[in-house]
């Protein structure tokens, strides 16, 4: 099966895939050189999606797992038209901070909060919630990622008290510990629960196995990909 994120946040999604289901075989897709895409034109990402997901294809993947909810929200209704095979996306886990009951905090890229899907999903399940679009944070991330200052990132998001904080971006997973005692609050980031729902489409219920599948990184950059998925299996974060 294949993962893909615009850069290093899907290694997080990619990790709990592992972990879920140790025995499938893995091929990781980013395009780290144009991270974020919360940046860019809705245009060029569907543009940059399309074509790598016609490189995926090649592969006659099982599945395809979309670590990015800026693209889950601009392309998934296209991509879902044009392959075959399962896609499987992310987006903001509002439904589940709204469950915990109160205000609650939404951190999201400026694309996936201008989207459609996220004001469906702010109107569906938000009431309660405060968005605060983040332009900078995810590319701060994948720039600084191997001299990760989690604190001061957290530091720098905006005050307040909530019930519980959504990290609507994949990229956001790597400073979670640090939101987390910034707000004295739960963080909820969909990773888990994406996993998950992989898991139950490709059918794989009973993850107990001696047999351990194959990880390839195809695309973006290899060698960064490749340490920071290193440094989450062991914890490093």
């Amino acid at each position: 099966m294949c993962v893909f994120d615009s850069g290093i946040g899907g290694l997080n999604l990619l990790n709990a895939c592992v972990r879920r289901m140790p025995q499938a075989d893995y091929c990781y897709f980013a395009d780290n050189f144009r991270v974020p895409y919360g940046n860019l034109p809705e245009g060029e990402v569907k543009e940059r999606v399309m074509r790598l997901f016609g490189e995926m294809a090649k592969l006659s993947p099982d599945a395809v797992a979309i670590a990015c909810n800026t693209v889950t929200a601009e392309c998934i209704s296209d991509l879902r038209k044009r392959f075959a095979f399962p896609v499987i996306g992310m987006e903001p886990a509002v439904k589940q901070a709204a469950a915990a009951g109160g205000k609650f905090l939404v951190l999201a890229t400026e694309s996936t909060c201008r989207s459609a899907a996220f004001a469906r999903l702010i109107n569906r399940y938000g009431a309660d919630a405060e968005v605060c679009p983040q332009r900078l944070l995810a590319g701060r991330i994948e720039r600084e990622i191997f001299s990760l200052d989690a604190k001061t990132m957290a530091d720098d998001l905006p005050a307040g008290r909530y019930k519980a904080v959504v990290l609507g971006c994949t990229h956001y997973v790597f400073i979670k510990n640090a939101v987390k005692e910034r707000y004295r609050a739960p963080v909820f980031d969909g990773v888990l629960g994406t996993a998950d729902h992989l898991a139950a489409t490709l059918g794989i219920f009973d993850h107990s196995t001696k047999i351990t599948g194959k990880i390839d990184f195809i695309c973006g950059n290899l060698a960064k990909n490749r340490a920071v998925f290193e440094m989450l299996q062991h914890n490093s974060f």
